[in-house]
């Protein structure tokens, strides 16, 4: 079989270069000889790292993560389910008592006991599997509300700072939480519009300017309002997945009102490009110019199936009836887009061959340590490259025609008639995504095949629909059964 070709420099080499040709040599040694036959998932030794690290603790070099506690524990515990694997009961409670330790008193979580509460570990904390009524929504409502700014951006922190990811957390949380009003999303849409670049994909936050008025606050401008900083995959994926949860508050607003939209053509393009090329085994990079890194196969490699549905990357597992799929209004030129735009098989080659620490666990790239971070966003990226995972109106359908309005919630005023759409609307559009039946490709053994996981919540199905009908007091239709 002949070697793949070495990646271009123009004959003007830079420290760059040199960390890329590197990277290509060791890249090159874990090339599977037969590229329909990768190294099947180690999932003993994978459980065994993720078991270690969870019964007798986290190697010292953890430290460094004591304001992480939350993530490192998220992390463990998605992959455990990721792969298909159950808690006992007793760790399972264990799990619980430790989170509800991060709990802090005036609202939300913090990374570690006595730690100051901020958006990243509450997403992390909240979400996990068990001890939801010892949540104090109300103070955490209050906290997120106390870092909303102006510009429909949140802090992340009290005195803290500006960033997306801190947006995207908290619209999970409050989506899964039942947490929803229209006060707290008013504004998030310009500000994710607004940390677009010009190579298409998101930085991390934007510069707003406001104008002075002669009385009451200064009124915020739609121009300027530049990105901060470059494209990067992490902060791509929480601005698009942002988007995606924004569809049913978008759709319910009055039509006269100009909406913000994304230049999903841009976009587009820079997703695609962030795939390696063949002797990269097909990994993905998170911004232009750098190494192709393992956790990028779900920060970037998950982003196709949130395209797909607004309406992006052709028709493929996408009902006819779709209610959110907006981006034909905002670009009309996508018919001849196809399923082929990113390489489902070289992604899952590149975490099969590359992926996979000897030792159990999963990682950047090789010669690199396994760790908790690397072992979930790779075992993510391995299941939304081998499902489809679509917006189901069916599916959507059945959730509304369930819906009951919760005793003593009012509908008498126009703002909670609004309140409850909203609610409803976000329930149904979270719970409708559905994995489509025989369209599963999974490279090599079906050993190698993960549970298929919520393209937005980064959750099983199973899991997302359990927290969400404890919260908004529903009962969710059964699935069909596969056959």
């Amino acid at each position: 079989m002949s070697q793949p070709r070495r990646s271009p420099h123009d004959s003007y080499e830079t420290e760059t270069t040199d960390h890329q040709t590197e990277t290509e040599t060791i890249l090159l040694k874990h090339l599977p000889l037969n590229p329909d036959l990768p190294s099947p998932l180690q999932r003993d030794a994978h459980l065994q790292f993720l078991i270690r690290n969870l019964i007798q603790g986290f190697p010292s070099r953890y430290i460094s993560q004591d304001a992480s506690q939350p993530w490192l524990l998220y992390w463990t515990l998605q992959s455990f389910s990721a792969m298909g694997v159950a808690l006992d009961p007793n760790n399972k409670q264990k799990a619980i008592d430790t989170i509800m330790a991060w709990q802090h008193p005036d609202g939300g979580f913090g990374g570690g006991p006595g730690q100051a509460a901020h958006l990243l570990p509450t997403y992390a904390a909240a979400r996990l599997g068990g001890g939801w009524d010892q949540i104090d929504r109300r103070k955490m409502y209050k906290f997120f509300v106390s870092l909303k700014q102006p510009d429909g951006a949140f802090l992340v922190a009290h005195h803290a700072e500006v960033d997306v990811r801190g947006t995207y957390c908290l619209l999970v949380t409050v989506h899964l939480l039942n947490m929803l009003t229209p006060e707290l999303l008013e504004g998030i849409p310009g500000f994710v519009m607004s940390c677009q670049t010009y190579e298409g994909g998101f930085s991390s936050a934007s510069q707003p300017y406001f104008s002075p008025e002669p009385e009451g606050p200064p009124t915020l401008l739609d121009f300027p309002r530049p990105p901060l900083g470059e494209a990067h995959g992490g902060y791509t994926f929480c601005s698009l997945a942002s988007w995606t949860m924004l569809q049913p508050y978008l759709a319910l607003q009055k039509p006269s009102l100009q909406r913000p939209s994304l230049n999903f053509k841009t976009l587009l393009r820079w997703l695609v490009q962030m795939q390696g090329s063949e002797i990269e085994l097909g990994g993905f990079r998170g911004r232009t110019n750098k190494l192709v890194d393992g956790c990028y196969s779900w920060w970037v490699g998950g982003c196709f199936a949130l395209l797909s549905s607004l309406g992006i990357v052709g028709a493929h597992g996408r009902d006819d009836k779709h209610e959110y799929a907006t981006a034909h209004q905002e670009d009309e030129a996508w018919d001849d887009i196809d399923d082929s735009l990113w390489d489902r098989a070289a992604l899952q080659r590149y975490i099969l061959c590359a992926g996979q620490h000897p030792a159990g666990g999963l990682r950047d790239k090789p010669p690199k340590p396994a760790d908790s971070y690397h072992t979930l966003y790779c075992l993510a990226g391995l299941s939304s490259a081998q499902h489809n995972v679509f917006l189901s109106s069916t599916r959507q359908d059945a959730i509304v025609r369930c819906w009951k309005t919760p005793p003593g919630r009012s509908r008498s005023f126009k703002s909670e008639t609004t309140h409850e759409q909203l609610r409803q609307a976000c329930f149904s559009h979270s719970l409708s995504w559905t994995e489509e039946e025989g369209t599963s490709r999974i490279l090599g053994a079906q050993n190698n095949r993960m549970n298929a996981t919520h393209p937005v919540f980064n959750l099983t199905m199973t899991h997302t629909e359990g927290i969400m009908a404890h919260f908004y007091q529903q009962t969710i239709p059964s699935r069909p059964k596969k056959t």
